[in-house]
């Protein structure tokens, strides 16, 4: 497995990048990368080119997440304002617009099946989970403190399994708790971090493996099932931002702090390479077959070939 650059845009947004997805190709079109930014504009992007097809300027602070759809058609931001918007991806159309204050909006993820969206509700201490094409709340799924001491969680990542049985959640403490959505029930809770935990992602491939990204250096993988910690990869030298795994469930990609993106053999568990295009802090990675974009506070975005 490898990634070899093929092209690198500098000046992608007017401030920093902090958020970058791509958007499934469709009957009408290829894929298209999604990104967001400090500017308080989502961008879209041809998939391969990087040229500009549209830009969505509808919010009023930093938008700090950006998840499309799994049939590529529809898409969904967050940003400090704690307003979550669901827009069309292909006429930049708003679709419904989500109110979550007092709370803040982060990490967000829709379902496998597209129908419902899971939004990190950060000082509220939920996942709050909404229908995505009506924009109604239906349910609020809350991260309790289990065996710790101390005041309630502050959310900020979410990932749904492949299958869509389980959703976990990530907060600023370490730990990552994982809930039946069906039944409404948190199952347990994820330990082994002490740090916040930034980024959750599920192996592609590998319903029950949760990859994620804390500000202890270290990327874990989880059984999300049997509740034990399988590996603790370590090589970044700072924060890790973002992970991700590839299509293949070969490998896993990482974002971090320390400028660098590096990409981990699942089999071995073990950093193969280490990227080091950006300039400053790389907020965001993502995968698509044969793909991967990685956004920064350069405001630049990378992609990669992943063979």
């Amino acid at each position: 497995m490898k990634l070899v650059s093929i092209k690198s845009l500098a000046n992608a947004h007017g401030d920093g990048v902090w958020a970058v997805a791509w958007a499934a190709a469709t009957g009408d079109r290829p894929a298209v990368l999604l990104t967001g930014s400090a500017d308080e504009s989502v961008k879209v992007w041809k998939g391969d080119e990087l040229d500009l097809e549209r830009t969505n300027s509808g919010n009023s602070l930093g938008v700090v997440a950006v998840a499309a759809s799994p049939d590529g058609r529809v898409a969904a931001c967050t940003s400090l304002d704690s307003v979550v918007r669901i827009f069309d991806v292909d006429s930049n159309s708003t679709l419904a617009t989500l109110e979550s204050k007092p709370a803040e909006a982060w990490q967000m993820q829709f379902h496998p099946k597209g129908e419902l969206l899971a939004v990190a509700g950060g000082g509220s201490g939920c996942v709050n989970i909404w229908k995505a094409s009506s924009g109604s709340r239906e349910t609020s799924l809350k991260a309790e403190s289990v065996d710790k001491v101390g005041g309630g969680k502050f959310v900020l990542s979410v990932a749904w399994s492949p299958d869509g049985k389980l959703l976990a959640c990530s907060s600023m403490d370490g730990t990552i708790a994982v809930f039946d959505v069906a039944r409404g029930k948190m199952l347990h809770t994820l330990d082994g971090h002490s740090m916040p935990v930034r980024c959750l992602a599920f192996s592609p491939v590998e319903p029950r493996y949760l990859f994620t990204a804390c500000d202890d250096k270290h990327v874990h993988m989880y059984d999300a099932e049997g509740r034990s910690l399988v590996s603790a990869m370590s090589g970044h030298a700072s924060w890790v931002l973002s992970v991700a795994g590839s299509p293949d469930g070969a490998a896993l990609a990482s974002a971090s702090s320390d400028r660098t993106v590096r990409l981990w053999d699942l089999k071995t568990r073990s950093c193969v390479q280490s990227l080091t295009e950006h300039k400053d802090q790389v907020w965001g990675v993502a995968f698509r077959p044969g793909r991967l974009a990685t956004v920064a506070d350069d405001r630049s975005i990378c992609l990669y070939d992943y063979a």
